[in-house]
């Protein structure tokens, strides 16, 4: 009697640990299978480096329907190097058929085989995943012969970073062309629109502007006598009153005899024909191409000034009414007002052009120096760089306990609804807690389980079920390595990391994510800390190192 009493005991425990293995299978998400419709099979699930897998799958249909199988070159992170003909096999009015494939593998590691589709009458049907295990080819260094090292081989040499260095010396070099055409022209500019207060002052300043250019003596001839007859036909236009600028040289001395008579100006002979002698010299340049020479050019110039000088002092002087006055002062001060914004708004763009200046130096001694990732996560902003550089929080998580530090708090996820009611049963207590979603682009979870018989738990099993379950969640392609580790109190527990592809459907792109997940077992309980973010991501690696590292359990 007692005898059969252990026996049912032993039973008893068996059975449970078969449904609490089918448990951790299901334990992140509730997967259904579809009808057995397409069977799948490995020879083996363990193998050497190189050595070749090979993958059946088999279904059963009529006569008439149509069966597609996969042309993938990779099934996951295995290669396909062989695809071997179906076999096909006639059983009672129904074909069976069997397709094979090679997979091999070149690293070490544990391998997911993902689900794929296969159609039979365009319908499709998954076949179902596999883990494998690729492991490393032994040496046995009794027998292999030694050879010594060899010598130190000279590096290929590579173009290096000195590119960079040189868009950052051009870019400093065009802003500084830039910025001294900007004043170059900002200040020709200002010399054009300054206001003077008569037109003699007007005349003798842009007299000794010209003679500061030195055009004639750069071989600028008819640039020089086209500056120095304007500015004698602009003054005689506004002192004056005549259309000199539109008129002939001939048509300019008749206005100014005329204007001379009817203003009662006192003007001698000699500075008429000074000035026709001035103005016809300057046609000759102009349009006949005529080459005064150097003393012709000086005289010329100092018989303009002559000419402005005796026009200014025999011009009448009339004493304004007390309203013109006014009316003068009024449109002074107008001026004065419009000169004053003037410059406020040229204040304002010199600022803002200092600014994008500015700005744009240093984001190019940046792009040089630390490179562009460095200066878009500064300014655009990256979400894990916030996190990773955000305010931390430690608390505690779930029965048994785990300590732990995370970048947000973790906020209580319900996973009961997604296992199955026979799984519920064998469970106690069950907490999960988490930041994210399974699609996003960072993930972490914290979770615990109690269960309700004590039992011993297969950690590698566990992680097998709890990495599958992640599969059935959308994870593609996955590569999986493991290894132990211990947390600073010495409690020991089991560790899985790699990369998988994981599929975005809104933007219908791919990312490679890479994981980290941390299983422990104490107190007849699992505990479990699961972390991605997309591979590459250094400000994830970060986060993810110093998580791991606040690892405490109770």
């Amino acid at each position: 009697m007692f005898a059969c009493n252990q026996k049912s005991k032993e039973v008893q425990k068996y059975n449970m640990k078969k449904h609490l293995y089918l448990l951790l299978l299901l334990l992140s998400t509730a997967v259904f299978a579809q009808q057995k419709q397409v069977v799948t099979s490995i020879d083996t699930i363990k193998n050497k480096i190189g050595a070749e897998f090979k993958l059946s799958i088999k279904t059963t249909v009529d006569s008439s329907s149509r069966v597609l199988f996969p042309k993938s070159r990779n099934f996951g992170a295995l290669e396909v190097i062989q695809s071997y003909p179906v076999d096909t096999v006639k059983i009672d009015g129904r074909y069976e058929l069997t397709k094979r494939y090679g997979l091999t593998q070149f690293d070490s590691g544990r391998y997911v085989i993902p689900r794929f589709k296969i159609f039979i009458n365009n319908q499709a049907f998954l076949t179902d995943s596999l883990l494998v295990e690729v492991a490393n080819v032994q040496v046995d260094t009794l027998k292999q012969k030694m050879y010594d090292i060899k010598d130190i081989a000279p590096a290929e040499e590579t173009m290096g970073n000195w590119w960079k260095y040189v868009l950052a010396i051009l870019l400093l070099s065009g802003i500084a062309v830039l910025i001294y055409w900007f004043l170059k022209k900002r200040q020709e500019k200002k010399l054009q629109e300054e206001v003077f207060k008569t037109p003699i002052e007007k005349a003798t300043t842009l007299l000794d502007t010209l003679e500061r250019k030195e055009l004639w003596q750069k071989g600028e001839v008819k640039a020089y006598y086209s500056e120095l007859t304007d500015i004698a036909r602009n003054y005689i236009e506004e002192a004056i009153e005549i259309p000199a600028m539109e008129s002939t040289t001939s048509e300019l001395i008749q206005g100014l005899r005329a204007a001379s008579v009817k203003k009662k100006m006192t003007l001698s002979q000699e500075i008429i024909e000074n000035l026709e002698r001035v103005l016809k010299q300057a046609d000759l340049v102009k349009f006949a191409k005529s080459k005064p020479l150097d003393f012709e050019i000086t005289e010329d110039r100092n018989k303009i000034q002559k000419v402005i000088l005796t026009l200014d002092k025999s011009i009448p002087v009339e004493v304004p009414l007390e309203e013109e006055l006014l009316l003068n002062e009024a449109q002074k001060q107008k001026q004065i007002e419009l000169q004053l914004r003037k410059q406020r708004k040229k204040s304002i763009q010199t600022a803002i052009v200092s600014v994008v200046l500015l700005v744009t130096a240093v984001t190019a001694y940046f792009i040089a120096t630390r490179g562009f990732d460095f200066v878009k996560d500064n300014i655009m902003g990256h979400p894990t760089k916030e996190l990773l550089e955000g305010e931390w929080v430690k608390s505690e998580y779930g029965n048994p306990g785990i300590i732990i530090e995370t970048p947000k708090v973790l906020k209580r996820v319900d996973l009961t609804k997604t296992l199955p009611k026979n799984g519920m049963a064998l469970i106690k207590e069950m907490q999960s807690f988490g930041y994210g979603s399974i699609v996003d682009r960072f993930y972490l979870m914290v979770s615990t389980l109690k269960y309700k018989a004590e039992t011993q738990i297969d950690l590698a099993k566990s992680m097998d079920g709890a990495l599958q379950s992640l599969e059935a969640q959308g994870a593609q392609n996955m590569i999986v390595k493991q290894e132990e580790f211990e947390t600073p109190e010495g409690v020991k527990g089991l560790k899985a990391y790699g990369t998988f592809s994981q599929l975005d459907s809104q933007n219908k792109t791919t990312a490679r994510m890479y994981y980290e997940a941390l299983l422990f077992s104490q107190e007849g309980g699992l505990q479990q800390i699961l972390i991605f973010h997309e591979e590459g991501d250094s400000y994830g690696n970060e986060i993810s190192e110093r998580v791991l590292n606040t690892v405490e359990l109770k």
